[in-house]
């Protein structure tokens, strides 16, 4: 597979070993099952911050990771966003700071990584939020600010971990609506771990289901959550 995601890891575990092996093509695929079957632990190893102990990781043909090869790309070299539960801000930090992070790290100049978060939050119509700290932020804001961090990188996967969780209901049925636009621009293929059967309904274009750390279900929502 050259274009898209590709892993076929081994992650150990307290409880089982996490092993599972997967194609995502670009859209949105969901990965859901029950608490404590590996989701996150699956994006932390897409991302870098989990070692697995065997396996390989490819992006668009690239090798990120392979235990056979020795090769461990750090989260900076790979090419991806991340978005964790909580959105992970820096809370020092203004908006518009915690946007450039990623630029920075990459080495972009500053007026350059100035110009591009100042446009990612006019994209997500938050740039007159630019000079605020997370503290000072909705739920609904510290969202869309944790997306434009993962976004402003141009990255070639996006991971979102319960990116609506952390919401009250009327907050998350807003920014559904709002992140399934956002995504659908996103131009590269997207994992996105939720338990929620509406997420799916409407974000997803394929899902993957784990239980105990393996995949137990792949295919349509329509198909996957008709025999869920």
């Amino acid at each position: 597979m050259q274009r898209g995601l590709f892993f076929d890891i081994q992650v150990p575990l307290p409880a089982f070993r996490l092993a599972v092996r997967a194609e995502v093509s670009p859209g949105v695929t969901a990965v859901v099952g029950p608490s404590g079957s590996g989701k996150t632990t699956l994006l932390r190893a897409l991302a870098g911050l989990t070692v697995p102990a065997d396996g390989i990781i490819q992006l668009n043909g690239r090798v990120l990771f392979s235990a056979k090869e020795g090769i461990h790309l750090p989260p900076e070299r790979r090419r991806v966003g991340y978005v964790p539960q909580q959105y992970a801000l820096f809370p020092r930090l203004r908006v518009i700071d915690n946007v450039m992070y990623g630029l920075k790290a990459r080495g972009v100049p500053r007026r350059e990584r100035r110009r591009r978060a100042m446009a990612m939050l006019e994209r997500m119509g938050i740039a007159h939020l630019a000079d605020r700290r997370p503290a000072q932020l909705s739920g609904g804001e510290a969202q869309r600010v944790a997306l434009a961090r993962a976004l402003v990188v141009e990255p070639d996967v996006l991971l979102l971990d319960e990116p609506l969780s952390a919401l009250d209901p009327e907050t998350r049925r807003q920014l559904r609506s709002f992140l399934r636009t956002v995504l659908a621009d996103a131009g590269c293929p997207v994992v996105c771990v939720t338990h929620d059967r509406e997420d799916v309904a409407t974000l997803a274009d394929a899902v993957l289901v784990l239980k105990q750390g393996r995949v137990v279900a792949a295919g349509s929502p329509k198909d996957v959550m008709e025999k869920a």
